[in-house]
């Protein structure tokens, strides 16, 4: 009874102030022990009226599926599961909890700082106040500049922080963070990474030897719309806030409508799912900015797009089975990155090549900056391994960023001690 009546409080609430609530909901762990209960496990993926939300999709056995199930349809997908002897375990027990304990951190964290020293690092941060964050990076230090590189589907700014000690088309580095809205470490591990740049340069030689020599680019805010949405109206919101001709379900996956192998398996064409790869390749301006800006510059060597959450470090290829001509290198400065990675917390990540790791996934970042000749393309997978999935709390932002950053620094040095 109590949860009927707190069910209708925050459905009031929700119709009146537009805000999606979660409350009741729950992410499950499933665990499907061969290829027949995996498949069982897909049927629900493609039961859109359970409006199910995978963390994790059903891919093979070996791994196991996260998935957000709505409180009206938590009976229906546990006693299905049941039915199929399919073993579950319950990762969140309640969504909204969280989404209230992160809301309340940042209602008394948040004020906007007069210079880079007194801003909050360990705090999610809106968009307005991340852009801010880079305005005062800009005006502080001469090694930093802002780049517009286009505009988003609702019009806002596509800006790229560009750290560089001269000179024109110089080999580049490339790292974005937020192409998945709601993976809000991964923004805020992007602004750490800008300050790093800033703090270490002079003083570390090896970052100092890189900056001395490549340009680095850094995007915090790879899909903007859908950060700004995340803030205001649905904290789990994945996609691109783009309107879908003759379909009343928003937005595209940025994360499958790069052109490689787009429209294969591992998306959907239905712009009801999460995993919608849109209309035709590069459809989302978003995505369309980075593909213009890496061919008209042209130098690129390395470029590096941060998710979560998994802890995993991938490389090509997503799409295809067939391995990357450079798996052996890529998978030994993986593998060599991960190590460095955990040897400050401990954190155990795993690696390879995405199909082989994860899941099969068409049309995805660095499977097209590795075919456009992009020889170091890596995605890393942030904190944690589903806990709190997409919603890990801020005191792990700084322990989260400083190992991935230890990481960062194997492949962009790798990068400069083996040109091509």
């Amino acid at each position: 009874m109590k949860m009927k009546v707190l069910l209708v409080l925050t459905g009031l609430l929700a119709v009146a102030f537009s805000v999606e609530i979660f409350e009741g909901h729950q992410v499950l762990r499933i665990f499907a022990s061969d290829g027949f209960q995996m498949e069982k496990v897909k049927e629900l993926e493609a039961l859109e009226h359970l409006q199910l939300d995978f963390w994790r999709a059903p891919a093979h056995p070996e791994i196991p599926v996260d998935v957000r199930v709505p409180f009206s349809s938590l009976q229906g997908v546990k006693v299905f599961l049941e039915s199929n002897n399919i073993q579950y375990s319950i990762m969140i027990e309640n969504v909204q909890k969280l989404v209230d304990e992160e809301k309340l951190f940042m209602s008394w964290t948040h004020f906007m700082p007069r210079s880079v020293e007194n801003f909050n690092y360990a705090s999610y941060h809106n968009i307005d106040e991340i852009y801010d964050f880079m305005d005062l990076l800009v005006s502080e230090n001469p090694l930093v500049s802002k780049i517009q590189i286009g505009k988003s589907y609702e019009g806002r700014p596509i800006n790229v922080l560009k750290f560089s000690t001269g000179g024109t088309k110089r080999p580049a580095i490339w790292i974005d963070t937020g192409i998945h809205s709601r993976e809000w470490v991964t923004q805020a591990s992007g602004i750490y990474f800008a300050k790093k740049i800033l703090d270490t340069y002079g003083k570390d030689p090896s970052l100092t030897s890189i900056l001395d020599n490549f340009d680095i680019f850094l995007e915090i805010v790879t899909n903007p719309d859908g950060f700004a949405f995340t803030q205001s109206k649905n904290r789990m919101w994945r996609k691109t806030r783009s309107i879908n001709a003759g379909s009343s379900c928003v937005g595209v996956d940025p994360n499958r409508n790069w052109d490689a192998g787009f429209g294969g398996a591992g998306a959907s064409g239905s712009p009801c799912t999460e995993t919608y790869r849109g209309p035709y390749a590069n459809s989302e301006p978003e995505v369309k900015a980075i593909v213009d800006f890496v061919k008209s510059h042209g130098n690129i060597k390395a470029f590096i797009s941060i998710h979560s959450y998994s802890q995993l470090l991938l490389y090509p290829f997503g799409y295809t089975r067939t391995a990357a001509a450079d798996k052996a290198e890529l998978d030994a400065v993986a593998k060599k990155a991960v190590d460095a990675l955990a040897s400050l917390h401990g954190t155990k990540y795993k690696y390879g090549s995405i199909i082989t790791t994860i899941y099969q996934a068409s049309g995805g970042t660095i499977d097209w900056t590795y075919e456009q000749g992009i020889k170091y393309s890596y995605t890393f997978e942030l904190r944690d391994t589903g806990r709190y999935g997409f919603l890990l709390p801020a005191s792990q932002i700084i322990p989260t960023a400083e190992e991935t950053w230890l990481g960062l620094m194997v492949i962009m040095e790798h990068t400069r001690d083996n040109p091509y």
